[in-house]
C-alpha cells in the first residue's frame, strides 16, 4: 500500500462581479428612453453615479463602468432633451399667443 493522500479540494477564486447598481442604471436609462422618461432617467442617473463611486470604491471587484456610464448618457440625454422640447412648447406658446392679434 502507498502513502498517497489526495490534495483538498480548493475551488477556484471567484472573479469580479457585476455591480447591481450599474445594470439598475443602464435599465433605467433605456427605460427614461422608451417608456418611463422622467422617472427612468432620474434612476439612470443616480444609480449611475452610485455605481461608479461603488465601482471605483472596490479595487477591482466589481465591474460595470460601462454600463454606469451608459446609463448616466441616457439619463443626462433624456432630461435635456425634455427641457428642449419644454422650452420649445412654451415658445410656440408664447409665438401663437401674440401672432392671433387681435383687430
Amino acid at each position: 500500500m502507498s502513502d498517497y493522500t489526495p490534495t483538498p479540494y480548493t475551488p477556484a477564486p471567484a472573479g469580479p462581479k457585476t455591480s447591481t447598481m450599474a445594470i439598475i442604471s443602464l435599465v433605467g436609462g433605456i427605460t427614461g428612453i422608451t417608456v418611463l422618461p422622467l422617472l427612468g432617467s432620474l434612476a439612470g442617473i443616480i444609480f449611475g453615479h452610485i455605481a461608479k463611486s461603488e465601482i471605483k470604491k472596490s479595487g477591482g471587484m466589481l465591474t460595470g463602468d460601462g454600463m454606469a456610464t451608459a446609463g448616466l448618457i441616457m439619463g443626462y440625454a433624456e432630461i435635456g432633451l425634455g427641457l428642449c422640447v419644454i422650452c420649445a412648447y412654451v415658445l410656440f406658446m408664447i409665438f401663437a399667443v401674440t401672432s392671433y392679434g387681435y383687430y
